[in-house]
């Protein structure tokens, strides 16, 4: 029996081996490498796959590399890649062969190729997006000095940077940063605090910046809790091919300001850095290296307060406390794997210190504009760091596996009893997978945990200065293409929140999402999407004093929810040779539990300040608009080029409950309600406070050989409407009898709310192949402005800025 088993086995195996020679002397090894014809660059994830079966092919990997065993025969091969132009190869296959052949994919549209731009989840083409998406690319942020990324978002159309805070479409008026409605991500690694809901943006690396995408309306099915009025997606640079070094170093000052505003420093008031930045492939080319960092100094524009009749006021704080300094260094480190095909991981990582002073208000609105208000300045130094762990992998035809994680820390000591310790992990896993075989169906789908614990005794008002919040989402959506000109999209996702273990909540969010190809460069686009945010431990328990005015905790505040709809067009343009995408949307989107930060005269209960802010869940409102936006350039010929944005957005921001009672406040009169009506400055057409309803942004540069100038403008309208109390409470500080220290606005914003027009310029010279020199300055006509209550905008700066760029 045991012999008869021998037999057999010997049998089996002979046979399995004749077989296997048999296919192999009846098939061939096909391999090559895919690459971008324009830069060389190696394209990872290409598809490689039979046109007659496109069940049977692989992809690219993190080199461009493939490998496919092939039948003999006449096959005809497709290779494709998101952004490219298709690649149809026929090739005759004889048994026992090896064929290598390297495959260089165009962009879809060489004549629209420097604004052919890929973003998104799906890494689409921005003319296949469903939602409105603007892209902001490297040139314009080394052009511009540009030292934090604040300042180029702020010319992006639909976006304000107010106080630290993104608003997109009005969706908010002003918080001093905290409860953005607006996510933040880089490398799609959140950098908004879960504590205070508020971006971090020293952290960004601006020396390394690739892209910056700007997605507006409700994103939160994809962009989590924080997105519910858009999402802002900045992507950076891995090496190339060749190393890259960037230094670039910058010196200068503010000017004197405007009258009746007066000089407040002696001497010169300085601001400089130096940043670098260092990208390279080593070990024979599977390991990205990426390292940078910045260390800036700035005196600051703002002066220390001069103390007045507020007794409280003990802080001492003088002009040498208000400088700004910064320094931090950020390291990106992928490894490709060599014994698993289509595995990389690796590790980023940032350190950061910094030391910042910022006035909550001004000192009075004539001569000391640019001081700082008694007890409102506040001092931090800050110790930040993170590292980032990750995986990624693609298992075969346009499959990928992503495990994302953070472990981050923040250790910020501050005056007015406002430090804060601040820990948190991010985890994140996300499948994505490209079905060729269905005719481009595209679908993702993730889970996602962010925990975040916080000691401050600002926050001690939800019984203990130790609050943590846990926040975990499932997320899809799905893209399928018809043919070359429909796309429609479609997600769902479900949040659930811890706050302290004792106030849950969950809610599914869902969105829909069609683009249309009607013509040549002509494309139409709809999407209808929900929002959905949880409050910060911030806006819920923070109570503090501030000077005479202080920031009240609401403990019953409420998720607040939307819903957003949006049409658009997007047309390329070319007239002679001026060519670009002018896009149109026209947008509706509307709040429940709508959460405002309103000033007024709250429960007497609490001694520790006259009046302040709070946060307050005010109802429905609803925002409507349209947003026009420029894209473009024009090559007059080989050495003189045009480069344009341009932006309009006008909204329409209003309550559409005016007279519900959301709460009272307290004053000397005693307990009132707290409504819009009773609360406005202006109420007469429901417009919700802070809003600017006219915006315009444009910046417009001239290339002539190795110079280039170009000029910014930034137009905001008037501020439509704010809250009575600010005013209110000006008439009590005044009427103290010296007690309290004046609040001074209401003669601002009746003799100077009348808009503010701003316009930065630039010139530069390159000088040999990698020195560049350039002259920027900023408010370059010295406009004095404020755009929220009690904030001076900076006065004119001049910058003199080296780059090298080897």
């Amino acid at each position: 029996m045991n012999n008869n088993f021998f037999q057999k086995t010997v049998v089996s195996v002979l046979l399995s081996l004749i077989i296997v020679f048999e296919i192999n002397a009846q098939t061939a090894l096909f391999t090559g490498r895919v690459t971008d014809k324009d830069n060389g660059e190696s394209l990872v994830g290409a598809n490689i796959y039979l046109k007659s079966d496109m069940s049977f092919g692989t992809v690219t990997d993190f080199n461009g590399y493939f490998k496919l065993r092939v039948e003999e025969g006449s096959h005809v091969f497709v290779i494709s890649f998101t952004g490219m132009k298709q690649i149809e190869y026929k090739m005759d296959i004889t048994s026992g062969s090896e064929v290598y052949k390297v495959f260089q994919m165009d962009h879809f549209s060489t004549q629209f190729d420097e604004v052919v731009i890929k973003a998104g989840k799906f890494d689409k083409s921005i003319e296949e997006q469903t939602v409105s998406i603007e892209v902001m690319k490297p040139r314009i942020i080394d052009a511009r000095n540009t030292t934090s990324v604040e300042s180029i978002l702020n010319l992006t159309p639909g976006l304000t940077i107010l106080d630290e805070e993104p608003q997109i479409r009005g969706g908010s008026g002003f918080t001093f940063g905290v409860g953005s409605k607006v996510a933040v991500f880089v490398d799609d690694m959140p950098i908004t605090s879960a504590d205070a809901g508020k971006p971090d943006w020293s952290l960004i690396p601006v020396e390394n910046i690739k892209q910056i995408e700007v997605v507006k309306g409700a994103s939160s099915v994809l962009s989590g809790s924080a997105a519910l009025s858009g999402a802002i997606y900045i992507r950076t640079v891995y090496p190339e091919i060749n190393p890259t070094t960037k230094v670039k170093l910058y010196s200068g000052f503010y000017d004197s300001p405007s009258s009746p505003a007066k000089k407040w420093w002696n001497g010169v008031n300085y601001l400089g850095g130096l940043s670098f930045l260092h990208t390279r492939r080593i070990h024979d080319g599977n390991t990205d290296l990426v390292i940078g960092g910045v260390v800036m100094t700035d005196r600051s524009y703002l002066g220390a307060p001069i103390p007045g009749p507020y007794v409280n006021d003990t802080s001492n704080i003088s002009d040498a406390d208000m400088v700004n300094k910064k320094a931090r260094i950020n390291f990106n480190l992928r490894r490709r794997s060599k014994k698993y095909k289509g595995l990389d991981f690796g590790l980023n990582g940032n350190l950061m210190y910094a030391k910042t002073s910022n006035a909550l208000a001004w000192l009075n609105d004539t001569a000391d504009f640019y001081r700082g208000y008694p007890g409102a300045v506040l001092l931090s130094d800050k110790l930040t760091f993170y590292i980032d762990p990750y995986l990624n992998f693609y298992s075969g035809l346009g499959v990928k596996h992503q495990i994302k994680n953070r472990i981050f820390s923040s250790d910020n000591k501050a005056n007015n009893d406002q430090s804060n310790k601040v820990f948190m992990i991010f985890n994140q896993y996300q499948f994505s997978k490209s079905f060729s075989n269905l005719g481009d169906l595209d679908f993702i789908a993730g889970v996602s945990s962010n925990y975040t614990h916080s000691n401050a005794n600002m926050y001690d008002a939800s019984g203990s200065p130790k609050n943590s919040i846990w926040n975990a989402s499932l997320f899809m959506q799905i893209e399928k293409k018809f043919g070359n000109a429909l796309n429609i999209s479609a997600g769902a996702r479900l949040e659930h929140f811890r706050l302290n273990d004792s106030i849950r909540d969950t809610k599914p969010i869902m969105r829909l999402g069609a683009s249309l190809k009607l013509g040549q460069e002509t494309y139409f686009r709809t999407s209808i999407g929900q929002g959905y945010r949880f409050p910060s431990i911030t806006e819920r328990y923070i109570r503090t004093s501030v000077g005479s005015f202080g920031v009240f905790n609401n403990p019953d505040l409420v998720p607040e929810t939307s819903w957003n709809a949006e049409v658009g067009i997007k047309q390329g343009i070319k007239l002679s040779k001026f060519y670009g995408y002018l896009d149109v949307a026209v947008f509706y989107q509307e709040y429940q539990n709508t959460v405002e930060y309103l000033f007024g005269f709250w429960d007497s209960t609490y001694t520790f300040a006259f009046a302040g802010f709070k946060f307050v869940n005010t109802g429905k409102s609803r925002i409507t608009g349209i947003d026009v936006s420029l894209n473009a350039q024009a090559k007059i010929n080989a050495n003189f080029n045009i480069y344009t944005i341009f932006g309009y957005t006008y909204v329409m921001p209003v309550t559409l409950e005016p007279d519900l009672v959301f709460t009272k406040d307290y004053n000397p009169g005693g307990n009132s309600d707290f409504s819009y009506v009773s609360t406005s400055v202006d109420p007469s057409r429901n417009i919700l406070k802070y809003r600017f309803l006219h915006t315009i942004k444009m910046d417009i540069e001239f290339e002539f050989r190795k110079l280039s100038c170009g000029m910014s403008f930034k137009y905001f309208s008037r501020i439509e409407n704010l809250d009575k109390a600010i005013f209110d409470f000006e008439d009590a500080t005044i009427a103290s009898g010296g007690t309290l220290q004046p609040i001074l606005y209401r003669n601002y914003f009746e003799n100077n709310n009348n808009g503010n027009a701003i316009f930065d310029a630039r010139i530069s010279y390159k000088l040999g192949k990698f020195h560049r020199i350039a002259i920027i300055s900023e408010n370059i006509f010295n406009r004095r402005y404020s755009l929220r209550p009690l904030k001076a905008e900076p006065m004119r700066s001049f910058t003199l800025q080296y780059s090298l760029n080897i």
